[in-house]
């Protein structure tokens, strides 16, 4: 990457001759690697560079050219220009800066982070299923994996795949329109460096697809409980809907062995054209001592409509950062999430909503329960109604659970509103369950422990309820109550 930088600061005097020697882990990020001899006639300053940051940006990089026997198609080379100049000065996030106060990333900066340059050799481990009658993407440590994927019978002009098997150039076009117009955090731009391909879905115009698109994430690279290794992936994947299009989307992340530490770190786009339509489901059940750091940015134009249900119950440090904005009016948007934290793990969510046009409507519901002593729960929802965004219908509401003295949810709604005519509202509740609750059941002969379990496990059961497909509700009330059951009993 044909960027220079100085990481030390001193003081020279004009066309004074000095020799700086850059720092091995630059590698790429800073060239030339060799001492230089310069005339310099400015007095430099230090640069914002994080070391740490761009030694896995190094890492990163290195681990995909080792592998790559052909240059990447151009959006993805874009992408990756794109986030290594922005890694150039951002720095790792600290509890100082405010997005990341209440989330202790030290878990991952202590560890030994590795790239995971090429899948597993083997896939006996991972027990899937290849007889599901839904079009199956199958992803393995990032990297697709065709041999587990099944495809077929999708609609005429629908595309489903990497983007180095793409073969037409309208579609190729749309993508570059789209790929890098947003710009995250670190860890958005760590996966623009890292992602060894990208996903792409993309959906024609006035074209339903019938059946959800199934996209599972596995997971298997990792080191033993209690070590410092942490392999660290990188999965992307763009989501293209056509005007009128349609489509349902079902994320589902898993460990391939409950006790191994890694690090998945994925992005999801979703582009959503006028009066086009897209649901998806985010279902995340990784290892208790796993990093999981997700991205979902998306973009509804005018009549469209997009709804996301989430149920997070794995990761030792989980994070959700959701941008939506609306481009359009008449635009629909639906977020609910359900978080649950059963052992020393923090849950986290940031999300932030844009409508910028009128009659715009908006609905979140976000709920957690918080079931052992170290645990956490983060929410920091932000909705932001604009000037022109009159008529606007938007709500929001947090609540969350603690069935522990010492466990921990930090809230922080945010409703800016800035038109003057819309119909806007967020309220936020924190509590144990309520004595009138269970006195409630007890008035009517049920004793007292199976109250409190009844009263526990349909706390999120208004999130759950609204996942489309009945083999997801079933397998998520089914990791639910297995995760929820050893704690109830130790709690009785």
């Amino acid at each position: 990457m044909a960027a220079s930088i100085i990481t030390t600061t001193f003081h020279v005097k004009p066309t004074q001759s000095v020799k700086i020697s850059t720092s091995p882990y630059l590698s790429k990020f800073t060239k030339p690697r060799t001492t230089t001899k310069i005339k310099v006639s400015l007095t430099p300053v230090a640069t914002l560079s994080d070391p740490f940051v761009l030694q896995i940006a190094e890492t990163l990089e290195d681990s995909l050219s080792s592998t790559s026997t052909s240059s990447p198609p151009s959006p993805l080379q874009k992408l990756r220009d794109t986030s290594s100049q922005s890694l150039l000065s951002t720095p790792w996030p600290s509890r100082k800066d405010e997005p990341f106060r209440f989330t202790d990333t030290s878990f991952v900066k202590l560890s030994q982070i590795q790239p995971i340059s090429h899948p597993p050799q083997s896939f006996n481990s991972l027990g899937v299923s290849t007889d599901t009658h839904l079009p199956t993407l199958t992803i393995v440590d990032g990297f697709n994996v065709n041999s587990l994927s099944q495809l077929q019978n999708l609609p005429n002009g629908v595309f489903v795949g990497s983007l180095s098997s793409l073969n037409s150039e309208a579609i190729m076009k749309r993508v570059s329109e789209f790929e890098s117009s947003f710009e995250g955090d670190l860890f958005w731009s760590l996966n623009g460096v890292g992602a060894p391909d990208l996903i792409v879905v993309y959906v024609p115009e006035e074209c339903r697809v019938e059946s959800p698109l199934h996209l599972r994430y596995y997971s298997i690279e990792g080191g033993d409980s209690g070590s410092k290794k942490l392999p660290i992936s990188n999965p992307r994947v763009l989501v293209l809907v056509e005007k009128g299009g349609e489509i349902g989307i079902v994320e589902e992340y898993v460990g391939g062995d409950g006790e191994k530490c890694y690090w998945a770190n994925s992005v999801t786009e979703v582009v959503i054209g006028e009066g086009g339509k897209v649901s998806h489901s985010y279902i995340q059940s990784q290892s208790l001592n796993a990093a999981h750091f997700k991205w979902t940015s998306v973009r509804q134009e005018s009549a469209s409509s997009y709804e996301l249900i989430e149920v997070s119950t794995g990761g030792k440090l989980s994070r959700h950062n959701l941008n939506v904005q609306q481009v359009g009016p008449d635009t629909v948007t639906e977020l609910s999430t359900f978080h649950l934290s059963v052992g020393d793990q923090t849950q986290d969510l940031h999300s932030r909503l844009v409508l910028d046009h009128p009659r715009g409507f908006s609905r979140q519901l976000h709920k957690c329960i918080v079931a052992h002593s170290l645990g956490q729960a983060v929410f920091d929802g932000n909705i932001k109604v604009n000037r022109y965004a009159q008529q606007t219908d938007a709500g929001q509401l947090t609540r969350s659970l603690l069935l522990e003295p010492r466990a921990t949810v930090n809230v922080k709604p945010n409703l800016q509103i800035i038109a003057d005519d819309v119909r806007c509202s967020h309220g936020a509740a924190i509590s144990d369950l309520e004595e009138d609750q269970l006195f409630y059941f007890q008035a009517r002969g049920v004793d007292l422990e199976t109250a409190r379990r009844a009263l526990i496990f349909s706390f999120g059961a208004d999130v759950i309820e609204r996942l489309p497909y009945a083999f997801l509700q079933k397998k998520v009330e089914s990791q639910i109550k297995e995760l929820l059951d050893p704690t109830l009993k130790s709690s009785l």
